[in-house]
C-alpha cells in the first residue's frame, strides 16, 4: 500500500480516518467475538461500516437483523450453493428473504450476528464468499448471463470474470491491496452483441471489438487461451475496447466514456489491476461525493489517466478498434432458448422485482439439478436462468408448478420491471419500492394493453441502485408535498436506452406523490409507448 493511501491528515473525511485506523478486512478475525457479544455491544464503526468488508450490513430500519451481500462473478451459482443460501434465509422465518440485485448478485435479509460463524462455515463448504462486497471495494463483477451458452457470442466471459474476482479478493480470502479504494468501483465485461451488462454504467467496462492484426502484432502468451477460434482470421483479432468512468450517485450520474484503448483477452486482468492501482493511489478522497473514478478523470484529463494506467501496466495500450460489436438490441433472456450445445436449452424465469423466499430458492435448486446440470444464472434484470435442459426434458420442466409463479412469458409491464430494496429494508431509501411497484404494475396491466415491454425501474433514493437512468421510465424516490404535508413521492426519468447506442435518461418530472403516480404512468404509457385502454376499462371509465 502506498504512503499516499495510508497517511492520515486533518482534511480526511470520517470514512478515510476509520479506514486508516483499521483495515476493513481486520474484522474477519473478529467474527466469533462479535457473535458472542452481540450487535449492541459492538464498536459502532465495526458494526456500521467495517462489517461491510465481509459482506455484512447493519440496517437501522431492522436493528439486529443484518443484510448479507454475496459475490457471484458473472451471476453464476450452483444448486448446492443456492441450497445453502436458502438454508440461511429459512432460518429466519418471516424475517428472511433474498433479493437478486442489478449486478447479477444475491442479498440475504434477516441475518443475526450470532449466526455469522456458522453461516461463513456453510459458505466455505460450497465455495461461496461475501468478502469485499460493500463499502470502498470492487462490487460484483458482471458478465454475460448466457456466456458459454449463446451460439452468437463473440467471447465466453466466465473465465475472465472469475480471474478478475480471484485477483481482487485473493480467491475469496480477502486482498488488502484493494480494500482501501477511494470509493466503490464497478467492473463489467461483455462478450455478446447486446451489451447485456449495461457497460455504460460501470467504472470500468470491456466491450467486444475486432482489431486489425497488423495493429495488434504479437498478443502475448495468453492468446492461445483466450482468442476465440471461430472469429480469428488473418486480418482481424478479437479483443475489447475499454470504457471508463460510468457511475450513479446522489450528486452526479455519468455514462462511461471511451478510453481510446483496445486490449486482448490475455491482458484484461492486468488492465483491471492497473486501473485499480491508479484509482487507489490517486483517486480523490477528501469529499466522498466526488470520489468516484470519473472525478479523477475530470481532474487529470483522459490522456494523463491513460498514461498512468500504461505505466502501471508496463506497456502502451493500443488505440481502440474503430468500432465495437454491440449491434443488437438488448435481450432479457426470459423464455425458452436453444443453446449452442446440441439438444440443450436454457430457460429464463421472470422473478418479480427479484424477491425470493427460502422455498423459492430450494425449488430453483431442485429444478437445476433435476432438469439441468445444477447450474443457475442470474441477470441484471433480477431474473433467473436455468441452463442445460435437454430437449427430452423440456416439456416436463415447463409443467413444473414453480413456473406459474416465475413465468417464462410474463405480461409486458411486469416482464421489464426492476426495483431496488426500498424502505422496507434499506435506511437510505426515501420510499417503499418493491411492493408498491408490483401493485401499480398490476393495476396498469388490468387497465392497459401493450404490444411490447416497457422497462420501468424503481429506486428508493438518489443512490440509484434500481438504475432509473437506464429505463424507459425511471422512478426515483423522493419526498413530495401534498395538501401541505410531506409524502412519499418520485422524480420521473425518461429516455434511457440499453443495448446498442446505450445512453442515460433524464429527469422529466419532479415530486409526484406516490399515491397520484398510477394515472401519471398510465398517461405516459399511452402517449409514448403505444398503450391502449382495454375495452372493458373503456366501459367503466
Amino acid at each position: 500500500m502506498t504512503e499516499a493511501v495510508t497517511t492520515v491528515t486533518a482534511s480526511l473525511n470520517k470514512f478515510e480516518k476509520f479506514k486508516a485506523e483499521k483495515d476493513g478486512l481486520a474484522v474477519k478475525a473478529e467474527i466469533e467475538k462479535f457473535a458472542s457479544i452481540g450487535w449492541e455491544a459492538m464498536d459502532e464503526t465495526d458494526r456500521d461500516h467495517r462489517l461491510k468488508w465481509v459482506g455484512v450490513f447493519f440496517r437501522p430500519v431492522t436493528p439486529g437483523k443484518f443484510m448479507m451481500r454475496m459475490r457471484m462473478p458473472n451471476g453464476i451459482v450452483t444448486a448446492a450453493q443456492m441450497r445453502v443460501l436458502a438454508e440461511v434465509v429459512q432460518r429466519y422465518g418471516d424475517d428472511g428473504s433474498a433479493d437478486i440485485t442489478t449486478r447479477q448478485n444475491i442479498q440475504l435479509r434477516g441475518i443475526r450476528i450470532e449466526d455469522l460463524p456458522e453461516i461463513f462455515h456453510k459458505f466455505h463448504t460450497v465455495g461461496l464468499t461475501s468478502v469485499q462486497s460493500g463499502m470502498d471495494n470492487v462490487r460484483n463483477i458482471t458478465g454475460d448471463p448466457v456466456a458459454g451458452l449463446d451460439a452468437d457470442e463473440l467471447f465466453d466471459t466466465r473465465e475472465l470474470v472469475q480471474q478478475i474476482q480471484d485477483m481482487l479478493t485473493n480467491k475469496g480470502q480477502g486482498n488488502p491491496e484493494f480494500t482501501n479504494l477511494p470509493r466503490k468501483f464497478n467492473i463489467a465485461i461483455t462478450g455478446g452483441r447486446d451489451n447485456s451488462v449495461h457497460a455504460e454504467i460501470n467504472d470500468l467496462a470491456f466491450v467486444p471489438a475486432f482489431h486489425e492484426y497488423g495493429e495488434v502484432g504479437r498478443l502475448g502468451d495468453g492468446e492461445k487461451d483466450f482468442t476465440p477460434t471461430p472469429y480469428n482470421s488473418s486480418s482481424k483479432v478479437f479483443g475489447f475496447n475499454i470504457l471508463v468512468g460510468g457511475f450513479f450517485s446522489a450528486k452526479r450520474c455519468e455514462a462511461a466514456i471511451p478510453l481510446d484503448a483496445w486490449v486482448s483477452p490475455a491482458d484484461v486482468v492486468a488492465v483491471c489491476r492497473a486501473v485499480l492501482e491508479v484509482f487507489r493511489d490517486h483517486g480523490l478522497r477528501a469529499n466522498r461525493q466526488k470520489s468516484r473514478l470519473m472525478w479523477l478523470i475530470d481532474e487529470w484529463g483522459l490522456e494523463k489517466f491513460r498514461s498512468e494506467v500504461e505505466q502501471r501496466l508496463g506497456k502502451p495500450l493500443l488505440p481502440a478498434a474503430p468500432k465495437d460489436e454491440i449491434d443488437w438490441e438488448k435481450r432479457d433472456h426470459i423464455g425458452v432458448y436453444k443453446q449452442k450445445q446440441p439438444e440443450l436449452n436454457y430457460v429464463g424465469l421472470h422473478i418479480p422485482v427479484g424477491r425470493l423466499t427460502a422455498e423459492d430458492m430450494f425449488e430453483i435448486a431442485r429444478l437445476a439439478d433435476v432438469y439441468g446440470n445444477g447450474e443457475i444464472r442470474l441477470t441484471v434484470e433480477q431474473n433467473v436462468i436455468i441452463p442445460n435442459i435437454p430437449d427430452s426434458r423440456l416439456v416436463l420442466f415447463l409443467a413444473e408448478p414453480l413456473l406459474e409463479k416465475f413465468s417464462i412469458d410474463p405480461q409486458p409491464l411486469r416482464r421489464s420491471l426492476v426495483s431496488c430494496t426500498g424502505a422496507q429494508f434499506c435506511n437510505f431509501a426515501l420510499i417503499e419500492t418493491k411492493n408498491r411497484a408490483l401493485n401499480i404494475i398490476k393495476a396498469l396491466e388490468e387497465d392497459l394493453e401493450l404490444t411490447r415491454p416497457v422497462r420501468i425501474h424503481w429506486t428508493g433514493c438518489p443512490n440509484s441502485c434500481g438504475q432509473p437512468q437506464v429505463a424507459d421510465i425511471g422512478l426515483m424516490g423522493t419526498k413530495a408535498r401534498k395538501n401541505g404535508k410531506a409524502v412519499e413521492g418520485v422524480d420521473i426519468y425518461m429516455g434511457g436506452k440499453v443495448g446498442k447506442e446505450a445512453h442515460l435518461g433524464t429527469c422529466v418530472q419532479k415530486g409526484i406523490p406516490c399515491e397520484d403516480l398510477q394515472p401519471v404512468l398510465r398517461d405516459l404509457l399511452i402517449q409514448h409507448f403505444g398503450a391502449k385502454p382495454r375495452q372493458e376499462a373503456l366501459v367503466t371509465h
